[in-house]
């Protein structure tokens, strides 16, 4: 038991069932040679059996158009909604007039917001589209207008004041890299060590979102301290391990986000993406060029790095209200 526990800290004890348990996670997993659990097995259990096979047909495309795990992830569970909705009615025979009910429902008993009901409406439009191929029914469907919202930042400040309250290396690491380079947290936990260069000072974002490779730069005062962590740690494959040798995972580092807020005592309703978000913002404020800002961002078209120019106009920060002149 003593070497169980040393090797899986994370193994706890049921005295109901008297057996070990330990959580169900990909790393987990390959440490004990235990086959992979398929994305959306736990789904299917609850899916009636005239709809199963539209699922299992859903999730094999999915995989054929190579879509992210994160998309796949997402997109299932959304279609599993329908269908469990659906109960014994087979999702072959909705007709367009059915499926607005059922958006409709999402919006007035469910109380989805616009964002969520858009991504439910793409999930099942991928179904009706790339399944079976039924190109024109969703001609009809109106789409929720999506409130135009600001990206969330941070100033330098209260960045500054999460670096210091951060004591542990790896995380202080993984923040200061989220920040310094503008990544999102997929990005943070799939970086390499292989993707680092430090002799150009460039570090290597593969398999990103849009599946689009770039490279980014390597801030200058994270050496120091990007050293010291791999002495100390001495990661093998990833930067950033987890205690069973794999990657980090999104959740982990979106904790020490949330607890290094909590400790620098910050109350903004701010993720770790707003890291991202207060770099972009910054760059450009220090005159960084759009453009240059799109390729380091890894955004496919300029209009999402546009927004960052609402939120810092320098030619708005020199107007003065006529309040000030009276």
């Amino acid at each position: 038991m003593k070497e169980l526990r040393h090797r899986f800290p994370s193994a706890k004890w049921s005295n109901t069932n008297k057996a070990w348990y330990l959580p169900d996670l990909p790393s987990v997993r390959s440490a004990l040679q235990i086959n992979h659990r398929e994305i959306g097995t736990d789904l299917l259990e609850n899916i009636a059996p005239v709809n199963q096979e539209a699922f299992v047909k859903y999730i094999n495309q999915l995989y054929l158009k190579a879509y992210s795990n994160n998309t796949i992830r997402t997109y299932t569970a959304e279609f599993a909604h329908l269908l469990r909705t659906l109960n014994h009615y087979s999702v072959n025979k909705l007709s367009q007039e059915r499926l607005k009910d059922y958006f409709l429902y999402c919006v007035k008993k469910e109380n989805i917001k616009e964002n969520h009901l858009n991504s439910r409406i793409n999930a099942i439009k991928f179904y009706f589209e790339k399944v079976l191929h039924r190109e024109k029914m969703f001609f009809d469907i109106p789409r929720p207008k999506t409130p135009k919202l600001l990206p969330k930042m941070l100033t330098k400040t209260e960045i500054k004041k999460i670096f210091k309250q951060t004591e542990n290396a790896k995380h202080l690491l993984m923040l200061q890299l989220s920040y310094g380079m503008g990544l999102r947290v997929s990005e943070i936990v799939d970086l390499k060590i292989s993707h680092i260069n430090s002799d150009d000072m460039l570090v290597l974002i593969a398999g990103t979102k849009g599946k689009k490779d770039r490279y980014t730069n390597l801030p200058h005062s994270v050496l120091e301290l990007l050293r010291s962590y791999y002495k100390e740690y001495k990661p093998k494959e990833y930067l950033f391990e987890g205690q069973y040798g794999h990657a980090y995972s999104v959740r982990s580092v979106q904790q020490v986000f949330k607890n290094a807020m909590k400790k620098a005592n910050i109350n903004k309703n701010i993720g770790i993406h707003g890291l991202r978000h207060s770099y972009a913002t910054h760059l450009i404020e220090s005159g960084a060029d759009i453009r240059f800002l799109q390729e380091l961002l890894g955004h496919n078209s300029i209009k999402t790095t546009q927004i960052y120019t609402h939120i810092t106009d320098v030619s708005k920060s020199k107007i003065k209200s006529p309040l000030d002149s009276l």
